[in-house]
């Protein structure tokens, strides 16, 4: 049997034709395969059909395995298969406890190889037009997740809020009453918002407006996650932001 592997595999935003070549391979070579919500089922072609493959998501209110047992089935399975790759959605250290993982292979003596992804944080306003940094408007970038593991609204995110920099908020759609009213104590209402479903795929749908009004267009386009916010001066370069529609859906 070979040496206990773990190769921890970035997807990409959703659209299967945005993972890495480099991922690609490195998934024909796994003998199992753990993979995420996210995950679109078509990767899974790539697999050798003798892999096993287990469906290991999590979505709000619901997941398949606790974080702790996702650690303990990578081992399990590095010592007694060979090669474990584990498919997470995105890049596997923005917000997808990659690193946690990592480590935890490490130290139960199992070799790990990372293969990063391409980030939704970046990918998904960029396929919707929207720049997160734009020379003259936004020099920088703050990427956040809407919610702590304590449920509450993130610090960062409120001290995000003060700077004219772009937000990109992951995870973040159940917490747009607080975002709202967090922009509102500030004074904030008017800033550009960018909601974004399902970001890369085929029904993807964007809604645009103002922290004044997002709310309502939000729920009349009944927006679900999986979701992003994309919060700055960039969105008003989306040409719906000016148009009489504000909502998209991509076909």
């Amino acid at each position: 049997m070979t040496s206990p592997k773990l190769t921890l595999i970035g997807a990409g935003p959703g659209d299967p034709e945005l993972i890495t070549l480099k991922g690609i391979k490195a998934l024909q070579a796994g003998q199992v395969i753990l993979y995420d919500a996210l995950i679109d089922n078509r990767l899974l072609q790539y697999a050798s059909p003798d892999a096993l493959k287990i469906f290991v998501g999590k979505r709000k209110g619901y997941k398949a395995y606790s974080q702790e047992e996702i650690h303990e089935l990578i081992v399990h399975y590095a010592k007694h298969f060979g090669h474990v790759v584990r498919l997470k959605g995105g890049d596997p250290f923005v917000f997808g406890r990659g690193y946690e993982e990592l480590i935890y292979a490490q130290q139960h003596g199992v070799e790990v190889e990372v293969i990063p992804g391409i980030s939704s944080a970046i990918a998904v306003p960029e396929l919707q037009h929207i720049p997160v940094t734009l020379r003259g408007i936004s020099e920088s970038c703050w990427i956040t997740t809407g919610t702590l593991a304590d449920g509450q609204l993130s610090k960062d995110l409120q001290l995000a809020a003060h700077s004219s920099a772009t937000i990109v908020v992951l995870m973040g759609v159940h917490k747009l009453p607080e975002i709202v009213a967090l922009y509102h104590h500030l004074k904030k209402a008017q800033t550009p918002i960018a909601i974004i479903q399902n970001g890369s795929l085929i029904d993807e749908k964007i809604v645009v407006g103002t922290l004044e009004n997002i709310q309502e267009k939000a729920a009349a386009a009944h927006i679900q996650p999986p979701a992003i916010l994309v919060i700055g001066e960039v969105v008003r370069r989306h040409p719906l932001f000016s148009h009489k529609s504000t909502v998209a859906c991509v076909e």
